[in-house]
C-alpha cells in the first residue's frame, strides 16, 4: 500500500511534465492551450522590444520610466519561470542523444542548446544589473535586452530556416570570411605602401589603412579616406574589383543554403500530402492536418495548392493501379 502511495506522486509529476512540455513547445495541430501560450509569449516578446526602443528615447523614458521598469520586472519574471520550466521538461525531448540515461544529462544537454542559450541571454542583463549595479554600464545592459527578439526564432519558421541554413554551411562561411580577412589584410598593407607618405594621417600604418580596406572590400566606399597617388588609385581600383567578388562569395553561399532549406521544407510538406492522399481522397481531419502543416512550415497557398494537386493526382493514380492489379483482366471483377 505504501509503495502504491509513493508511486502516485511520481506518476502525476511525469504526466504533468509531459503536458507542460507540449504546452511550452511550438503548438501541435489542435492544441489550443499550447497555441494560446505561444501567442501570449510572442506578444510579450514584441512588447519588450517596443518598450526597449521607446525607453531609449529621453522623452518617453522621463515620462514612463517607472512603467518601463515594472514591465521589465514582469517580463523577466515570466521569462525566468519559462526558462526554469523548459529545463525541467527537457527530458521529454525526443531529439536529444539518448546515450546517457539520467535526467540531469538531458537537462544539461538542453542548457547547451542554442534556444536555451538565447533564453538565458534574454534574462541575463537584468540579473547582471542586480549583481553588479556599480561596476557595469547599465545602458549597455539595457541594449542587450534586445536579444530577447531572438526568442522569436522558436516560433518563426523563416528565422529558423535562416539559422539552419547558416549552421549547416558554417564551414563554408568560415572559409569565405577567412579569405575575405586575408584579402583585407593584403589590401591594407598594399595601400599603406603606396599612400603612407602622401597621407600619413590616414595611411600612416597598416591598422590605420584597415578602415579603407574594409570600406572598399565591402563595396561601401564611404569616401572619407581615398588614395590620391597614381599607384594608390590603381591599387584601389583593383581592390574594388576584387571586393565585389569577395562580398558575393558569402552572399552566394547564404542564398544557396537558403534555397536548399526552402526546397527541403516543400519536400516535408510533399511527404505529408502523399500520406494524406495515399488512399485517393482526403477527409476533414486530414484537411486540418494539411492546413496546420502548411502554416507551421509557412508555405504560401499557391505553392501548397500546387503540391496538393500533384499529390492528389498521384494518389488517385496509385489507387487506380492497385484496383486494376486486383481485378480480373478479362471480366474486370475483383479477384
Amino acid at each position: 500500500m505504501s509503495h502504491q502511495t509513493s508511486t502516485q506522486p511520481a506518476f502525476f509529476a511525469l504526466r504533468y511534465r509531459k503536458r507542460l512540455f507540449e504546452i511550452l513547445e511550438v503548438a501541435r495541430p489542435g492544441d489550443r492551450i499550447s497555441k494560446l501560450f505561444d501567442m501570449l509569449l510572442i506578444l510579450l516578446i514584441l512588447l519588450n522590444v517596443a518598450a526597449i526602443i521607446l525607453e531609449s528615447m529621453p522623452k518617453f523614458n522621463q515620462q514612463y520610466g517607472e512603467l518601463f521598469q515594472h514591465f521589465d520586472l514582469f517580463s523577466v519574471t515570466v521569462f525566468s519561470i519559462e526558462y526554469v520550466l523548459r529545463i525541467w521538461v527537457a527530458v521529454e525531448h525526443r531529439s536529444f542523444d539518448k546515450v546517457e540515461h539520467t535526467n540531469l544529462s538531458y537537462r544539461l544537454q538542453y542548457i547547451r542548446s542554442p534556444s536555451a542559450i538565447v533564453d538565458l541571454l534574454a534574462i541575463a542583463p537584468f540579473y547582471l544589473a542586480l549583481l553588479f549595479p556599480t561596476s557595469l554600464d547599465l545602458r549597455i545592459l539595457r541594449a542587450f535586452r534586445l536579444l530577447r527578439i531572438f526568442k522569436l526564432t522558436r516560433y518563426s519558421q523563416s528565422m529558423t530556416l535562416m539559422l539552419t541554413a547558416i549552421s549547416e554551411h558554417i564551414r563554408s562561411f568560415i572559409a569565405a570570411i577567412t579569405i575575405l580577412m586575408i584579402v583585407m589584410l593584403l589590401a591594407a598593407s598594399g595601400i599603406y605602401v603606396f599612400e603612407r607618405d602622401a597621407q600619413p594621417e590616414a595611411f600612416g600604418s597598416i591598422p590605420h589603412a584597415m578602415w579603407w580596406a574594409f570600406a572598399t572590400l565591402t563595396t561601401v566606399g564611404y569616401g572619407d579616406v581615398t588614395p590620391i597617388t597614381a599607384w594608390g588609385k590603381v591599387f584601389g581600383a583593383a581592390i574594388t574589383v576584387v571586393g565585389v567578388g569577395m562580398v558575393a562569395l558569402p552572399a552566394g553561399i547564404l542564398a544557396s543554403a537558403f534555397s536548399e532549406q526552402l526546397r527541403l521544407r516543400e519536400k516535408i510538406y510533399q511527404d505529408v500530402v502523399d500520406r494524406v492522399y495515399e488512399d485517393g481522397h482526403m477527409d476533414a481531419e486530414e484537411e486540418e492536418l494539411l492546413r496546420e502543416t502548411r502554416l507551421s512550415l509557412e508555405i504560401n497557398e499557391d505553392t501548397a495548392s500546387r503540391i496538393e494537386s500533384a499529390g492528389e493526382r498521384k494518389g488517385r493514380t496509385v489507387k487506380a493501379e492497385s484496383q486494376a492489379a486486383s481485378a480480373c483482366p478479362h471480366c474486370g471483377k475483383p479477384i
